[in-house]
């Protein structure tokens, strides 16, 4: 296969920088967080759970089913885990790993965060519980 040809099925493809199907730019791409993970198995219930957190709300301590990255849309978050304590602000991602933590919303008015979690996957009759809070 000619090099034209390899060029031309990429960029068709949306595969080379500034290509795409229709000849126009791509839009910029920026990561912001990468992170290698280890599953406990190859069957994943994958989420994408969208949370308001009204003003002044903080919660128990809690465990997540699975860990991931946590994206905050709108206000700042206090995070409370083994590893100290944080706060994070609109357009900002931290890994949530599973282990006990609490929330807070230290914003002036409601904080918006968006969770991927990603669990063991469970029949829809054993995953309805979200968070296990643990007793004090």
């Amino acid at each position: 296969m000619s090099l034209l040809k390899i060029v031309a099925i990429l960029s068709l493809a949306g595969l080379i920088p500034g290509m795409s199907l229709a000849g126009q730019s791509m839009p910029e791409r920026q990561v912001l967080m990468s992170r290698p993970v280890t599953l406990q198995s190859n069957r994943v219930m994958t989420k994408v759970i969208r949370v308001e957190f009204p003003k002044g709300f903080r919660t128990p301590e809690h465990i997540h089913k699975g860990p991931g990255p946590r994206y905050v849309l709108q206000g700042r978050i206090r995070i409370i885990d083994q590893t100290g304590t944080r706060v994070y602000g609109p357009g900002e991602v931290f890994w949530e790993t599973g282990d006990p933590m609490v929330a807070e919303n230290v914003a002036e008015g409601t904080t918006i965060l968006l969770i991927f979690e990603m669990a063991p996957h469970k029949t829809p009759e054993r995953s309805r519980g979200k968070i296990v809070i643990r007793p004090r």
